[in-house]
This record gives C-alpha cells, structure tokens and sequence, in this order.
C-alpha cells in the first residue's frame, strides 16, 4: 500500500486513512499527524480536486462549515475533559500548503509557552512539529477514541 500522506482524501475515501476519526456530512475528521497541542485535528473535504470554499456549491460549503464547526466543538468538549488547562480551540482555513480544501482545529491550552500564548500554532519551532514524541501514535488512542465519542453525541 502506498503512503496514506500522499493521498490523505483518496485514502479516506477508501477507508485506508488511519487518522479518520469520522465520516461527516462533506468531509473527513481527522486526528493531526502531529499532537504538541493535544487535539490538534482537521476537516478535510470529501473531493480532492476541491481546493477553496468557494469552489462548492452553496449547500456543500454550509455542510462543510457545519462540519468544522462540529469537529471544533467536539475537540473543545474532549480535550476541556482530559485536561483542565485547555482553554479554546481555533479554527482556520488557509491553503497555503496542501492542494485540497481542509479545515485545521487547534486546541490551545494554559501549559503554551508565554510567548506562543494569543500567536498563531504556525509559529511554534520547526522542532515541536517534528519531535517523535509529538508524532501521531498508540499513546493518542484515548484522545482519538474522546473526540470520535464527542462527534457521535453531538451527531445524535
């Protein structure tokens, strides 16, 4: 099997992404390839060639802003559970990067640094994105199992 990374959307459509969490209205959950801020998930949409908002139809883009809003809230509910310093969760589009329409959902907590506190997760050292204890593993399996547990409450 081919690297699961090279075709994040195709994989998920072929239920070959380890880090769906769930299949929404107009696209995947998915947990973060990465964990420094504990949580960390993202929205992608469900048609690889879709690469900005604008490029859906009116009633796909109100399902894809419903879906971020539904993974925020339920990263929010987990990670406010699992720990008492969370504080907020950020969501953001930005495209700057990967081809595809997708939506990032950061967890931000009291435990940040001063000095990354009210700064965008983007400016956090290249270091911290790619420290092994931070990659994506087993130890993350009762988070991701929290999240999936928050999407299907709030889906019910």
């Amino acid at each position: 099997m081919t690297d699961w990374r090279r075709d994040r959307i195709g994989t998920a459509l072929r239920d070959e992404n380890p880090t769906v969490l769930r299949r929404l209205q107009a696209g995947f959950a998915v947990i973060g390839d990465v964990q420094f801020l504990p949580g960390y998930s993202v929205l992608l949409v469900d048609d690889p060639v879709v690469q900005r908002l604008s490029q859906l139809p009116r009633s796909k883009r109100l399902a894809f802003l419903s879906d971020m809003d539904r993974l925020g809230e339920a990263v929010e509910r987990a990670c406010a559970r699992l720990d008492p310093a969370f504080r907020r969760v950020n969501l953001e589009i930005l495209g700057n990067t990967d081809p595809f329409l997708h939506a990032h959902v950061w967890p931000r907590f009291g435990w940040e640094p001063d000095e990354f506190v009210g700064r965008p997760v983007w400016l956090y050292p290249r270091e911290r994105w790619q420290d092994e204890r931070h990659v994506l593993g087993p130890q993350h399996d009762p988070l991701r199992h929290a999240i999936s547990a928050e999407l299907d409450r709030l889906s019910s």
